[in-house]
């Protein structure tokens, strides 16, 4: 490597330890992530191999793929805080009036994996945790369905395209595609969410004791409009899939048809009612994190300027010498997903392999994609869903992995093992 390298390379490593320490240098990770990416690419630009070709075609062509990652994330997060702002998903409430702690735990975890399928694992873990919160009243038990919440949250979104981010990098970069992501991936998710639930649900016993009639109504919808908003709006994310099969457009052309469909419904629906403003799409738009998409952003344009430079595929060439075995190769990205952000480590894989190396829904790319989102349940930092938890539950980080870390990671190998198994049969 040569100086230029050298430089990117320390740039992206020290704003990576940066984004990692997010919590204790209470900097945010978007900021980091942003002056990263750009860094490197002001290094790459004025260093730019010729077998390239233009750096301005180059830079277009990257910003295309970055975009189409965005703009996907932007239309999934408006139509799931349409749904939350209609309160949507407060008709789960209803079918979670149990008594019995162990029964609410497997009910909750069951939940939270159908449904961060469909929604990402960071909205599915904030509407699980809110309702444990109103519904579970001791503490510790509240911490441990919590926990089984994450780690469900991010199996259910390891297995379908729209599940979890990375799975969605991976299918948007035609990496995989729907149907066998979701034959594949599916039981050797539900066996690990299992395992893990399973284990956690020897801490839960007895039955729980009852809370108060007037928090319990809080989580009672207020008109019929709610459970419609959240049926058109679950209708919208299922039918992005679909959309792409028929038509060969890109996803967010899908999520965007799907969005605008919804909000012509909200405007119908709301015409005339002045009150009621603040549920309008307009006024939704502005509570929707932004800075979550300007990270992605950061990140995705720091992988692209590294894997220009070249030095990702020379990673790639290292492990390939040294870890020839590609199942290792997923199974350690998955683990160093526990301690950090997993999108970098997906878009970093990305980069690192070609799809003439590795083609379309190679069993590699599948492995990729269920490490990546589940490996991050094994510490409680090593998820959006994870950390959203802690800081709506003030988990503990050496709690967690006194009680939890131990569980997750054997429900992260009982999937690999059951994947590996799969395919052997197969």
């Amino acid at each position: 490597m040569d100086l230029h390298d050298i430089a990117m390379v320390a740039i992206f490593i020290v704003g990576y330890l940066c984004i990692s320490l997010e919590h204790f240098i209470r900097i945010d990770k978007a900021t980091i992530a942003l002056l990263t990416g750009i860094s490197c690419w002001v290094i790459q630009y004025h260093h730019f191999p010729e077998s390239c070709g233009d750096s301005h075609v180059c830079l277009a062509d990257r910003l295309s793929g970055v975009s189409q990652v965005v703009f996907f994330l932007l239309g999934a997060m408006t139509i799931v805080e349409i749904i939350s702002a209609h309160q949507g998903f407060a008709s789960l409430s209803e079918g979670l009036k149990i008594k019995s702690k162990r029964k609410m735990l497997l009910l909750i975890s069951l939940i939270a994996f159908c449904l961060s399928s469909v929604l990402d694992n960071l909205t599915t873990t904030i509407v699980m945790v809110t309702l444990l919160s109103r519904l579970v009243k001791e503490r510790q038990d509240r911490w441990i369905m919590g926990a089984a919440v994450v780690i469900a949250a991010n199996a259910g979104g390891a297995w379908t395209p729209i599940g979890d981010v990375t799975t969605t990098m991976l299918w948007i970069g035609g990496q995989i595609t729907t149907v066998p992501i979701m034959r594949d991936l599916f039981l050797p998710s539900v066996i690990s969410c299992f395992v893990a639930c399973f284990c956690l649900a020897f801490f839960c016993k007895g039955e729980m004791q009852p809370m108060q009639d007037e928090e319990s109504k809080k989580l009672q919808p207020k008109d019929k409009v709610a459970n419609t908003i959240l049926f058109f709006g679950v209708a919208a994310l299922i039918f992005v899939p679909i959309f792409k099969v028929v038509t060969g457009l890109p996803p967010f052309m899908g999520v965007f048809l799907g969005l605008s469909m919804l909000w012509i419904a909200t405007d119908i629906i709301l015409r005339g009612n002045e009150e009621k403003s603040h549920l309008r799409v307009s006024s939704i738009l502005s509570r929707l994190d932004i800075s979550g998409l300007l990270f992605f952003v950061g990140i995705l344009l720091a992988i692209d300027a590294l894997e220009v430079s070249g030095m990702l595929h020379k990673l790639a060439m290292w492990l390939e010498t040294h870890v020839a075995n590609t199942s290792m190769i997923a199974t350690a990205i998955g683990l160093a997903s526990a301690i950090v952000d997993n999108v970098p480590l997906v878009a970093a894989a990305i980069g690192m392999y070609s799809l003439e190396q590795f083609p379309t829904d190679h069993y590699f790319w599948q492995l990729i994609a269920y490490c990546a989102g589940t490996g991050g349940s094994i510490l409680i930092i090593g998820s959006a869903a994870g950390i959203v938890y802690m800081g709506m539950e003030k988990v503990t980080f050496g709690w967690y992995l006194r009680r939890i870390s131990l569980p997750a990671l054997a429900g992260y190998f009982a999937g690999i093992i059951t994947y590996l198994a799969l395919k052997q049969v197969i």
